[in-house]
């Protein structure tokens, strides 16, 4: 497409403020700069983590600064780079069409359809980092501006825009997203040692020995290592090992969210409520408690967990070493689990149940909580015949008339309440594995009895987004027929019922997805049922009440032609 041929303003979906969107119909359509890629949006899923920026605006974690990663003179040149108050374009399930290039772009040409990959890992916020459709501009639009010095990993060097072919519908493309968080939340791989090269803390209780470190550090050495308190001998060991160590007196009085590991051999609440704040994003706090007890719930910040990635590990022995031992490879669901997904008769729930009973892992069962009786019903269509072909126990339980009874080696919080991560804690089974996948506001904290958590040997986990890794795994199942991610499609909707569509999410009327396609400008919020009355044409191509890449192009046929 020339670029006399772009429009020179669009439609677009704008937050402006806590709570405020706004519907522009006369957006600007930006030419792209000499690093930039101009892409045209065929189709944007609409998702809970949207309400969470909706609601908290400047204050979410994915909205602020940027503070490392890249240069602040490159940001300053990408208009589309919208942190703090300034007004942003929601929407991160996104297909798109590249339409223009800069002069300087040299990984990506016009043409390509892509799938877009969200979450830029590398570019690190205050507590998280940043994303497409938060601090840049994302997809409830017509148009988005990119930049290549954004979209390339800066590790392995892949595209953030990953290729597809023309033979998936758009829907299809931009549904790989959740289903790749989703993924993500599983396969994301954990670390099981003192981070090598990073920044060591280390805090000992008057009376307690450093034991099982000076391995650890010989093996996986940190750049430093700073002790608080421990017996001079103890010091010199884990001195030699790990090259030097600094003396500190006071842990309160040490950087905040600076340490990669912190090691605590100890059991004192408000010691433990100090070394919360000083664990870095990707961090680990390692409670050593050599049988006693902590004796008291002890707050800790359970947001930062999903959107931080830290981690939370413990021993009622004396060495440090089990603890890290004890963490798993990473969340995946092991044979004869019994699995409670809390949340799921959601779009995202149902994603987790029908990923976890076509995993084919032998003896799991599945508990499904939902407080609406409809969502757990189309869950159950669903979900029960994949359920039985794999020979899966699967219960649902409606939580607004009973209570889900019974312990648990497996739960996934879909709901971001912080109240649940303390209730898997108490119904937790030996090795639970507590997957937070609902993004908890990074600034949460809550009461856990780490005592009970440290005895059953639990791992708090939780991921924020996906890796190109995990995009790629689910797109090669779609493009094979493994899966149709438009199986989660409940709806569909032009800009003008885009808002309707976020509404429907927040009140939960509708148990699947809502795809929005903005080229179409005054199509409303419409059900897959009502498609029969308002469009025959598109129902018919409707199969078994799931939309299909023919029902797609049929819609976009009729809106275009008239």
């Amino acid at each position: 497409m020339e670029l006399e041929s772009l429009p020179t303003t669009q439609h677009a979906i704008q937050l402006v403020g806590p709570g405020e969107l706004k519907h522009n119909t006369a957006k600007a359509v930006r030419r792209p700069g000499p690093h930039q890629i101009l892409a045209r949006i065929e189709a944007v899923g609409l998702c809970f983590s949207d309400l969470k920026l909706l609601e908290q605006f400047s204050r979410h974690a994915r909205k602020s600064e940027i503070v490392r990663g890249i240069d602040r003179k490159v940001l300053g040149e990408i208009p589309s780079y919208v942190p703090g108050e300034a007004p942003t374009v929601p929407g991160h399930e996104v297909a798109c069409r590249i339409v223009a290039v800069g002069e300087q772009v040299a990984r990506h040409r016009i043409g390509e359809r892509c799938l877009v990959q969200t979450d830029y890992r590398a570019l690190r916020t205050g507590s998280s980092n940043a994303a497409f459709g938060y601090n840049f501009e994302g997809g409830l639009q017509e148009y988005v501006l990119m930049d290549e010095r954004i979209v390339i990993d800066p590790e392995s060097g892949e595209r953030f825009l990953i290729p597809v072919g023309n033979d998936l519908s758009a829907s299809a493309i931009a549904l790989v997203e959740p289903w790749a968080c989703v993924e993500d939340a599983y396969a994301n791989p954990e670390r099981q040692h003192i981070k090598p090269g990073g920044r060591l803390l280390v805090v000992v209780d008057e009376g307690r020995r450093i034991e099982g470190m000076a391995d650890a550090v010989a093996t996986n050495t940190p750049a430093s290592v700073i002790v608080v308190g421990g017996d001079p001998e103890d010091l010199a060991l884990l001195a030699r090992a790990a090259g030097a160590c600094e003396r500190a007196a006071d842990p309160g009085a040490l950087p905040g969210e600076f340490f990669d590991d912190i090691v605590y051999f100890g059991t004192d609440r408000s010691t433990i409520e100090v070394l919360n704040d000083k664990v870095a994003a990707g961090g680990i706090v390692n409670i050593v408690t050599a049988g006693r007890r902590i004796g008291s719930p002890v707050v800790v910040g359970v947001g930062r967990i999903h959107y931080g990635m830290t981690r939370w590990i413990g021993t009622a022995g004396d060495r440090a070493d089990e603890s890290y031992r004890s963490i798993p490879l990473n969340g995946e669901i092991r044979p004869g689990d019994r699995i409670a997904i809390m949340g799921a008769g959601g779009p995202m729930g149902q994603m987790h149940v029908i990923r976890n009973i076509c995993q084919g892992i032998e003896g799991i069962s599945i508990a499904g909580t939902d407080i609406e009786a409809a969502r757990l019903q189309a869950l159950a269509r669903k979900a029960g015949p994949l359920a039985q072909a794999a020979g899966v126990e699967m219960r649902l339980v409606n939580t607004r008339r009973e209570s889900l009874a019974g312990r648990f080696s497996y739960f996934a919080l879909l709901a971001p309440i912080e109240t649940l991560v303390a209730d898997s804690i108490r119904n937790s089974l030996e090795g639970c594995i507590i997957n937070i996948f609902a993004g908890i506001p990074s600034p949460t904290r809550q009461e856990l009895d780490l005592d009970t958590y440290i005895a059953n040997r639990c791992y708090l986990i939780g991921t924020s987004g996906s890796v190109i890794r995990d995009m790629k795994i689910v797109l090669d199942k779609v493009a094979c027929g493994r899966l149709d991610t438009n199986a989660s499609v409940d709806a569909i909707a032009g800009m003008a019922g885009a808002m309707d569509g976020l509404a429907a999410v927040e009140n939960r009327t509708l148990a699947g997805k809502i795809i929005v396609y903005p080229e179409l400008h005054d199509l409303g919020l419409v059900t897959l049922v009502e498609l029969a009355r308002l469009y025959p044409s598109v129902y018919e191509r409707v199969h078994h009440g799931q939309w299909t890449a023919s029902a797609e192009a049929e819609l976009l046929r009729i809106a275009i032609t008239g």
